[in-house]
């Protein structure tokens, strides 16, 4: 029998119309969570689509329970909101269930290329190179210069690379860029300003569609292919003070049922489990069984992976790639840090003078989210000073002066000392395949 991929594709689709997937939310199964359970048929990147959903809420994931049993995929979600309390906004629960329950979501591939033209309303840009201070600055003010608005961006630095998307229009028109030569000096300017002086790696900037792609994912996927883990791995050296802060990650082999088992130890913070899901997924591999706990600010992550063509890791080699592939993405959204909040009136180039300031006062952004919304810009920057420690006080007291203290402020000044995650001598999962999957886990109460 010959086989037919497209067949196969279409029952596959078939199957999933007529078990769509089912969403339970019970505010009553926990003390202090919401637990969410979605039951669906499996296929690769689901638990994903699921996590994205949640955070695209700002919900914070505090356990998690996972569990594949042939075509069927189970999750078990226990969240809170940002105030740690459970979800009872009809609107959100509204949003949970219909953007899970709802077949498009599923069944909808996410766009894996880019270099497509720009959409009609913004012109979407994507950038990596070389990081370093000042960066920031320097690719404002070549955007203002080029009269080009900054509507929204996501930038993300880590192990001396830097990764944005970007969101601008035509000042002009406050449409979408679509001039071709226009855009080609862009891509140019930019990629001169990315390069510097030093750089061994080719800076790139490419055009997107807007939308096309999950931003944080997409930045995931950017540094990933930047290989921005691969400072430790080529040198198999560690700072001394990098030791206390860094992830702690294992890979060891489940041979009983021919799974790869990978623990992660690390400081707990929002979209932990999105980062490292999303990162596991990206390199084609699949969660057939995990757990997931938090608790005195640290997050205890378990997965029983294969590969997408169902083998285990099977190499030291793949082995050393996957544990610090998932290092770096514990490690890119880690907010160290100052963490500086901007709300103004939005202009032409207010984000060129923002960080011009910056640089003027040697600080140096770590991460930045840019957002406008009904004229208004609200910009969260986690800044260091230029040797990436934490800044002094008066410098932020003149920032704050000389840019206006009720448009920019503090919003958060963590202690730059952390203490080691403890190790552990077992799994979260105890001896999962031999004992009850549910046990000591405080499930939903089942619904028919």
């Amino acid at each position: 029998m010959i086989d037919c991929p497209e067949m196969d594709d279409e029952y596959a689709k078939l199957i999933r119309r007529m078990n769509p997937p089912r969403v339970v939310i019970d505010n009553d199964a926990c003390e202090n969570a919401t637990v969410i359970q979605v039951d669906s048929v499996n296929k690769h990147g689901i638990l994903l689509e699921v996590i994205q959903v949640l955070i695209d809420r700002n919900l914070i994931i505090t356990k998690a329970y996972l569990s594949s049993d042939g075509g069927w995929f189970m999750e078990v979600f226990n969240v809170t909101d940002q105030d740690g309390s459970k979800i009872r906004d009809g609107e959100v629960i509204n949003y949970i269930q219909k953007n899970i329950e709802t077949d498009a979501c599923f069944l909808l591939p996410l766009r894996e290329s880019v270099g497509v033209m720009p959409s009609k309303e913004r012109t979407s840009i994507e950038l990596t190179g070389t990081d370093r201070p000042g960066l920031l600055s320097e690719v404002c003010a070549v955007l203002a210069d080029l009269g080009c608005n900054v509507v929204n961006a996501e930038i993300w630095t880590h192990n001396a690379r830097a990764a944005a998307v970007v969101h601008v229009t035509d000042e002009a028109t406050g449409c979408a860029i679509e001039d071709l030569k226009r855009l080609s000096t862009i891509k140019e300017l930019l990629c001169n300003v990315l390069k510097g002086n030093n750089d061994l790696k080719e800076a790139k900037m490419a055009l997107s569609a807007p939308g096309a792609m999950h931003t944080e994912r997409r930045l995931h996927q950017m540094m990933f292919a930047d290989r921005d883990y691969e400072k430790f791995e080529s040198s198999g050296l560690e700072r001394a003070d990098d030791l206390g802060s860094r992830p702690h990650v294992t890979i060891l082999d489940c041979i009983e049922k021919d799974y790869t088992v990978v623990t992660m130890r690390s400081k707990d913070r929002p979209k932990l489990l999105f980062d490292t899901v999303c990162t596991l997924t990206d390199m084609q591999y699949v969660v057939f069984h995990g757990a997931v706990d938090t608790g005195r600010k640290e997050a205890y992550q378990e997965y029983y992976i294969r590969h997408v063509d169902g083998l285990p890791v099977s190499s030291e080699a793949e082995r050393r790639r996957v544990k610090h592939c998932l290092e770096a993405a514990i490690e890119r959204r880690a907010s160290e840090g100052m963490e500086l909040e901007l709300c103004t009136d939005d202009r032409v180039g207010l984000l060129s003078d923002i960080t011009r300031i910056f640089r003027e006062n040697s600080l140096s952004i770590q991460r930045a989210k840019i957002s406008t919304k009904g004229g208004k810009a609200r910009d969260v920057f986690y800044v260091t000073d230029v040797s990436g420690n934490p800044v002094d006080p008066k410098a932020i007291d003149s920032i704050c002066r000389q840019i206006g203290q009720s448009i920019l402020w503090v919003r958060r000044n963590p202690s730059f000392t952390t203490k080691p995650p403890e190790e552990t001598t077992g799994f979260l999962f105890g001896n999962f395949f031999k004992a009850r999957a549910f046990q000591n886990f405080r499930l939903i109460r089942s619904y028919s």
